[in-house]
Parts: C-alpha cells; sequence; structure tokens
C-alpha cells in the first residue's frame, strides 16, 4: 500500500509559514507554496521547498488533498488567492487563512477573544474582514481564521533596532500590545493543520500583553546596552502606518485557542521569547 505523503500549500511563503515548513519537512510532510520572484523561490527549493513564482494570474500548480495556507495581505478587492483559485478550494485537506487582530478595533486596553465582535477603523483592518468573510463563503464556513497580533523573532526582533540604532522607547500612556514569537505561530498553525474538523477564529499570543516601551528596555538590559531614553507618543515622528498601530489598544486572549487546540505557547512571554531569539544567535 502507498503512503500518501502529507502537503502543505501556501499562497505566500514569507517568515511565519518558512518557520512552519520548516517545523512540518522535519515530521516528513512536502510543502510548497507561491513566492513573487525568481530568486525566493530558488532559494526555498534550496531547502526543499517546492515553491514557485505567482503574481496573482492564473491559478498556481496546487497539488490535490494539501492543506491550505493563506497569508497574502489584501488588496482593495480582498485577498488575491481567493479569487485565482476558489474553484480549487474543494480539494483542500484544510483552509487556513492569517489575519490580523487589528479587525476589533481600539479597545481602550480591554481584551478581545475569539468571539468578540470585529469592528474594523483602517482601510487594512476592513479589507482583512473582507478577506476572511470571502474564505468562509467558499469553503462553506470551514475555513480557519487566525488572527495574529506582532509577530517577532530571529532577525525581528527589539535585538536587531537596539543594534541598528533605530529602536525607541515611544511611551503611550495606557498603551499595550500583544504578541506572538514566530515559532509560537508555527507550533499553533501546525496544531491546527492536526485537526482539520476544527472550524473558527483562534488567536496565536502570548499571555502578557504589554507596553512596548517595556520590551524595548528589557531587551537593551538583556544585551548589556543603555535603552534609548522614552520619547512621548506625540513627539516620536512616527510615520502614518506607525501612528495607526498606537491608534489601538487591546489585549488579545488565546483562551478558546488553548482549550481546541491543546496548545500554549512556548514563549508565554516576550521574556522567554527574547531569551530564545538571543540563545539563536
Amino acid at each position: 500500500m502507498t503512503v500518501q505523503p502529507h502537503l502543505l500549500f501556501v499562497f505566500g511563503l514569507g517568515y511565519s509559514a518558512t518557520r512552519l515548513a520548516g517545523r512540518l519537512m522535519a515530521a516528513g510532510w512536502q510543502v510548497g507554496g507561491t513566492v513573487r520572484t525568481a530568486e525566493k523561490a530558488e532559494g526555498l527549493k534550496g531547502r526543499g521547498i517546492a515553491a514557485q513564482v505567482w503574481a496573482g494570474q492564473g491559478v498556481p500548480d496546487i497539488p490535490d488533498g494539501a492543506h491550505w495556507l493563506v497569508t497574502l495581505p489584501p488588496d482593495a478587492d480582498g485577498c488575491p488567492a481567493i479569487r485565482a483559485a476558489t474553484d480549487a478550494a474543494g480539494t483542500a485537506a484544510s483552509v487556513t487563512y492569517l489575519s490580523t487582530t487589528g479587525v476589533y478595533g481600539d479597545l481602550d486596553g480591554g481584551w478581545a477573544f475569539e468571539w468578540s465582535p470585529v469592528n474594523p477603523v483602517s482601510d487594512r483592518a476592513k479589507a482583512r474582514v473582507r478577506a476572511e468573510q470571502q474564505w468562509l463563503d467558499a469553503t462553506d464556513g470551514t475555513a480557519r481564521i487566525v488572527r495574529l497580533p506582532g509577530i517577532y523573532g530571529p532577525g525581528r526582533s527589539p535585538f536587531d533596532r537596539l543594534q541598528a540604532g533605530t529602536a525607541q522607547r515611544i511611551v503611550k500612556p495606557g498603551q499595550v500590545f500583544s504578541r506572538v514569537h514566530v515559532d509560537d505561530i508555527a507550533s499553533g498553525l501546525a496544531a491546527l493543520i492536526d485537526r482539520p474538523q476544527v472550524s473558527g477564529v483562534f488567536h496565536l499570543c502570548d499571555d502578557e500583553p504589554a507596553p512596548p516601551q517595556d520590551v524595548t528596555a528589557y531587551a537593551a538590559m538583556v544585551l548589556g546596552m543603555d535603552g534609548p531614553p522614552e520619547v512621548a507618543f506625540e513627539d516620536a515622528g512616527l510615520s502614518p502606518m506607525a501612528r495607526s498601530f498606537y491608534a489601538e489598544c487591546k489585549r488579545v486572549s488565546n483562551a478558546r485557542t488553548k482549550a481546541a487546540l491543546g496548545w500554549r505557547p512556548r514563549y508565554p512571554s516576550y521574556r522567554e521569547g527574547l531569551a530564545a531569539i538571543l540563545a539563536e544567535k
């Protein structure tokens, strides 16, 4: 009897997805997906990932029976992948769409639960909600929606900004953010893919929302550096994009996700996550 391989196909083989790919391939999975440049495709092929260049036109080469992971950001019309692959979605073993906790809008420091109503304010968040609904419609409601907060990990952490001299300790009273280490995204997605029968909204995040200036100060202490001085939010000279993140304040709960998947973040706070990044350097 021929044993069928476990297959993952990713629309958008980016930072989080390639971390998941490494985890699954170590367990014998075959992973493929789309990228935007031939250079990136060649680099991923060298790591055993069947990457293909796809610019949004036509249907990419998707193996039947694969689990789908969609990481592409939406455009004004929603998710680019849904327009190309709606007819093929029925062949997927499961469909998981990566969204953002920005769809909840500003909760003035309150908690966003997996069952909280969405209240998108920015055009980006409204596009995410549109894309979420497109995938739910295309899969008769079985698509899994994973809403992520701020992502950090090797190469994308306060350490990198401190060492580059670009870190700021921006203080906005009462401001907190939830965050998640990229490896906790990978483990959470692996748990979700292992349970294709579950559906709904899931939050992959750590257990300790925290003020951003505290995270920067802790990272500086770990490196033995003097942290940058505190600067008031109004004086930070942030770009419109960065200012929009500070316009929303919320804490993100992962209670339902833990109960449904048996998942726990390996790095329940930024302290454990930063220690792991430093150990990996």
